[in-house]
């Protein structure tokens, strides 16, 4: 079971990266330890996009390394303390997509200007605002739960972003997608004027009819497609 566990953590990290959402050796993505242990996710020290089975830890919720090797993200209670608050969720996805982060810095509203908004508008998307540091602690990590809420996913103002889902790869394209719908914003201002945006009642029926959990899981099969005939990174450095 770890091993699935560890080569779909794998995956979609490197789906994240190929897709341009590597910050460096930021970033991570996590799944729900089926015995309640806490969540796996990568080690720290590398990038999404050099992401492999071996390098996936169990954390608990504590911040000890259960299984695994390395050393560990300081923000894993993004992770824990999401999957403690919302058992619906299977997947976290954390990262730092430039345009999402630009869009929430502005104090804009997100707006159905694209399908891709539709996803996650009306109602507003939820902000994070108590500090735009690193979520290090249990009670930062709780913060961003509760600004969560039952939501898909949230703006950590200043900071990035995080998407949920019910498994990881349901997360990690909503996280695309949310990166997709801010960047289709800030391009379409950018051309001035008074933008148009979808009606919120038809909206929300582009929501379901586009991204039901058939068609999201159908978009991760295509991602990990691409991602196969891609060529891998060269081969990193031990630890």
């Amino acid at each position: 079971m770890s091993d699935d566990i560890r080569g779909l953590v794998a995956r979609a990290s490197r789906v994240l990266g190929a897709a341009g959402l590597d910050d460096f050796i930021w970033g991570h993505a996590s799944v729900r330890d089926p015995g309640g242990r806490g969540a796996w996710l990568k080690r720290s020290g590398i990038g999404l996009s050099e992401v492999d089975p071996e390098d996936v830890q169990l954390v608990s919720r504590d911040g000890e390394v259960l299984e695994g090797f390395g050393d560990r993200h300081i923000e894993y209670p993004i992770h824990t303390e999401i999957l403690a608050t919302r058992p619906d969720v299977g997947g976290v996805v954390h990262i730092h997509p430039p345009h999402a982060v630009a869009l929430a810095a502005s104090g804009v509203e997100l707006r159905p200007v694209s399908h891709q908004a539709t996803l996650f508008t009306p109602p507003q998307l939820p902000r994070y605002t108590h500090t735009t540091d690193l979520i290090r602690s249990a009670e930062l990590g709780a913060g961003v739960a509760e600004a969560l809420g039952d939501r898909t996913a949230v703006f950590l103002v200043n900071h990035g972003i995080v998407a949920v889902g019910p498994d990881l790869q349901t997360a990690t394209v909503t996280a695309l997608l949310l990166e997709e719908a801010c960047e289709q914003q800030l391009l379409t201002s950018g051309y001035g004027g008074i933008a148009s945006w979808t009606g919120d009642a038809e909206a929300v029926e582009k929501r379901e009819r586009i991204y039901s959990p058939k068609a999201m899981l159908k978009v991760w099969e295509y991602l990990v497609r691409k991602l196969e005939d891609s060529p891998r990174p060269s081969p990193k450095s031990p630890g």
